[in-house]
């Protein structure tokens, strides 16, 4: 399946909801991919499954090499975390922040040079309005402190190790296989049903959300040029309103329910207002199309 002439690009948390969609666009580029994700029985709907190497593993687990384990890839996109959406379980402090430094800084050791991970923009904390990248990180969760943390130690691993890091801080997404927890997948259980109401917080909160599909295209864009590293939203930077974004959503399904505004307090984790600054984004899409992608 693999190509000699071709770069490897490994990807972990394959078959999650996101990593399904940056397979999908890896696969638009000349590189062998190797998935990799803890469970084997959910890729078995993947359609992308017979086109890459697959490799089941438990990121938590010891292995003395990692890197030579996968095959020495020549980057990759850690995707991988556990627990979500559950943002404040101190799991993601005590199990997750250690599992995924200590994999990742595994794979430096033995050989790794070319780092993606995905970031959250809950790093940002309770700090409103357009986010840029270089804003203190103000963490208020279990998860956004795991994560900055990993960040912040990948960093300073680079003082001692010569790698390159790109960190993706996502913003809001929806799509086909999100959590049923999430608003829209909500939504869609309830017109389905054809329930009358629809239960919401008042939805005047502001938020940033892109479709999946675009986030992995990103993330891939991101990960294939070689102009920018280190911190980049991925992000649409046009904040819209819940309230907005779950009558769209009605509206474009051409159905009809009646939503009860205000029935769930606003969560106490997340300012009113926020959305994502993208002009380092653009700029690393730009380099894409510009022809400065890496020779992969």
């Amino acid at each position: 399946m693999r190509s000699n002439n071709h770069k490897t690009i490994l990807v972990t948390g394959a078959t999650g909801f996101i990593g399904n969609y940056v397979i999908e666009e890896m696969l638009k580029y000349k590189v062998n991919i190797i998935a990799s994700s803890i469970l084997y029985e959910k890729e078995n709907n993947h359609a992308w499954l017979k086109k890459v190497d697959y490799i089941q593993a438990d990121l938590n687990e010891s292995i003395e090499d990692w890197f030579s384990f996968f095959g020495k890839p020549d980057m990759l996109i850690h995707l991988a975390w556990e627990g979500l959406p559950r943002y404040k379980e101190l799991f993601h402090i005590e199990r997750n922040f250690f599992n995924n430094y200590f994999f990742l800084k595994n794979m430096i050791e033995n050989g790794l040079k070319k780092v993606v991970v995905s970031g959250t923009c809950f790093e940002y904390g309770m700090q409103s309005g357009a986010l840029k990248e270089d804003l203190e990180t103000k963490p208020n969760t279990s998860y956004a402190l795991a994560k900055d943390s990993l960040r912040k130690f990948l960093e300073q691993l680079q003082r001692k190790i010569d790698f390159d890091l790109k960190w993706i801080r996502v913003f809001y997404l929806y799509g086909k296989g999100q959590n049923p927890i999430s608003i829209l997948s909500q939504l869609e259980a309830a017109l389905e049903r054809g329930d009358n109401v629809f239960n919401m917080s008042g939805g005047k909160q502001l938020r940033d959300y892109l479709p999946v599909e675009k986030v992995a295209e990103y993330i891939a864009k991101i990960s294939m040029q070689d102009k920018l590293s280190g911190v980049i939203n991925c992000c649409s930077g046009e904040p819209i309103s819940i309230r907005k974004l779950v009558e769209n959503h009605i509206a474009e399904k051409n159905k009809s329910i009646e939503l009860n505004l205000g029935y769930y307090p606003y969560p106490d984790y997340e300012p009113m207002a926020f959305w994502g600054d993208t002009k380092k984004l653009n700029k690393a899409l730009k380099s894409i199309y510009q022809g400065s992608s890496q020779e992969l």
